[in-house]
């Protein structure tokens, strides 16, 4: 223990070293402003002096090095093969790096960084000093933990000042995904978000022949949902034959609190503020947040009809044995034995013939199919769906990067639509066609113009999922890219998952010391709860949910209540809303 601890204390002081070094060396054109703590620096309008400063010239509406400036840009290696392109030397690589010199006077280098093992090679780059100038992660605790040992650069004094350097970016972006990591005390600003184009999450999927077959409505209500499962365990005979045996109305896997969220979200109250959505919303599946019904959070009043139900023999009564990855239940929805579930906006209609949809007309005829269905309402009526803006993956910049501003037009400059646009679908003719509607339909790729993730996301940073010009075109464009569906169900499916919706107001109250290290440990305490109760007999539901979310409280929940409550009121004062 002693020999580990001095490493780690070398170690620490040899990065520290390096950064100090890095910042020590850095060129900007311009000196950085200090703003005031907490908030975001004063902008700056771009005059010619401002220009000069920068070794920027007006380019039509936009601006151009004097000068090339060169910089670097992380890419994921996703490690494909198949004819796959190198992410860093491709089409699209050498597409971007021909038309921002053309462009911006931007020379850029692409350096590849393996994706599953991403936060481990940014650290041994960041320790290093040799980061890309432009860095990707989904770990924002890795851009925090050296941005505060000085490895990180405060991007607070170039996305502030210079605003209007960067129109697109801020257009798409705004200011609660670029300031969201600004800290409310320093005033840094280690990285921004990108954002999720498209907000669909989950959506309740049920056998729409089956619903036929027995002559029952589409279910718009929780009771009719119920009713129509019960209808699918006491009809088994006629809807599957010599496997009535192999029914199961209704599954969910082992990760309840996913699987489950449009029942879960339907016990969020109506006229929930941000202070309570807050508070109470460490967890992502909701697992903290009171519920309409008095006295239980959200996810119990849904853990309870999911009780009721696995008692009843309308749910799959194996759900626990099998963990991420298993494809045991995939399987059994492709033999057309599943009536509904809860999954993924899309999950039916992926991956072409090897679909789920595709197997169970295979199994059970052409006329077998799963629709999207909304019967889960809150107390105001509604299907609503809950969250802060969709954020994406954190990109940042090391403290070694001489050239903020260049990179920050880079980042502009991918969020243009034309060239967002572009590296989504490519050429038209070639990897794409364009419908009389105005919507886009890929066609499948070859050789070098095949792209190495879905729509070039590994490209766009800023933006992932699809997005053109209006939201009717880009669901519509999202609609052709599925393989014998009819485009009408993925339409349907789309604004089932993403609509009504409500954004909360995200507050910024910086880190929460009681969150720290408690991430996993807390899931799996939730996920073993849901199991334990939803397996229960129904007379025991109460008994082993309360011990359970007892534990989960002493383990560290309730330590977060009481931390997002002292920095709410630290912030917020006696507000609700952060508006």
């Amino acid at each position: 223990m002693k020999k580990f601890l001095l490493s780690t204390f070398v170690f620490v002081l040899a990065c520290t070293a390096l950064f100090a070094a890095g910042r020590g060396q850095q060129q900007s054109t311009t000196p950085p402003p200090s703003g005031s703590a907490g908030s975001a620096v004063e902008q700056t309008a771009i005059t010619d002096t401002v220009l000069n400063q920068l070794g920027l010239v007006r380019s039509g509406t936009s601006y151009r090095f004097r000068e090339t400036v060169s910089i670097t840009v992380e890419v994921f290696d996703r490690g494909l093969d198949g004819g796959r392109s190198k992410p860093e030397d491709n089409f699209y690589t050498r597409w971007i790096q021909e038309n921002i010199l053309r462009d911006h006077n931007i020379k850029v280098t692409f350096i590849p960084v393996p994706r599953w093992t991403e936060v481990d090679q940014l650290n041994n780059m960041l320790a290093g000093g040799t980061a890309p100038d432009v860095c990707v992660t989904y770990s924002y605790p890795t851009i925090l933990a050296y941005g505060n040992m000085g490895g990180v650069l405060d991007l607070n004094p170039y996305v502030n000042r210079y605003k209007d350097l960067f129109p697109n970016l801020w257009d798409w972006a705004g200011d609660e995904c670029i300031n969201f990591n600004l800290d409310p005390t320093t005033g840094t600003l280690w990285g921004i978000l990108g954002k999720m184009s498209n907000p669909t999450r989950t959506n309740i999927f049920i056998r729409e022949d089956w619903l036929k077959k027995l002559n029952i409505p589409v279910p718009n209500t929780l009771d009719e949902f119920y009713k129509a499962l019960t209808a699918f365990r006491d009809n088994a005979g006629t809807l599957l034959g010599a496997d009535a045996n192999m029914m199961i109305p209704f599954s969910h896997s082992f990760d309840v609190g996913w699987r489950a969220e449009p029942l879960i979200l339907s016990f969020i109250p109506s006229a929930v503020t941000d202070r309570d959505y807050f508070i109470y919303g460490f967890d992502d599946y909701h697992f903290m947040r009171p519920s309409i019904v008095a006295g239980e959070t959200v996810a119990k009043s849904a853990a309870r009809i999911l009780n009721k139900w696995y008692n009843e023999n309308l749910t799959w009564k194996d759900f626990p044995l099998y963990g991420e990855g298993d494809t045991t239940e995939d399987n059994l929805m492709k033999s057309g034995y599943v009536g509904a579930f809860i999954h993924n906006w899309d999950y039916p209609w992926r991956n072409g013939q090897d679909s789920i949809l595709a197997m169970i007309k295979t199994q059970a005829g052409q006329d077998a199919n799963y629709i999207a269905v909304t019967p889960f309402k809150n107390d105001a009526g509604a299907a609503l769906k809950y969250g802060y803006v969709l954020f994406d993956r954190n990109l940042f910049f090391p403290a070694s990067n001489k050239n903020p501003v260049a990179s920050l037009l880079y980042l502009d400059w991918l969020t243009r639509q034309d060239n967002l646009t572009f590296l989504q679908f490519g050429e038209e003719g070639v990897t794409h066609r364009k419908m009389s509607n105005g919507a886009v339909q890929t066609i499948v790729a070859s050789g070098d113009k095949i792209q190495n993730s879905p729509n070039n996301v590994d490209y766009t940073l800023a933006i992932n999922g699809i997005k053109m010009a209006t939201t009717d075109l880009t669901i519509k464009s999202m609609a052709l890219a599925y393989t014998g569906v009819d485009s009408s169900y993925i339409e349907a499916g789309y604004y089932a998952s993403a609509e009504p919706r409500r954004t909360m107001g995200r507050p910024i109250v910086g880190d929460i010391a009681a969150e720290e290290g408690m991430g996993q440990v807390l899931k799996e305490k939730r996920d073993a709860l849901f199991s334990q109760s939803i397996t229960a007999p129904v007379a025991r539901f109460d008994s082993v949910w309360d011990a359970g979310y007892r534990d989960y409280l002493n383990s560290g929940g309730q330590a977060i209540i009481n931390g997002r409550t002292a920095r709410w009121k630290e912030f917020y004062g006696d507000n609700t809303s952060v508006r």
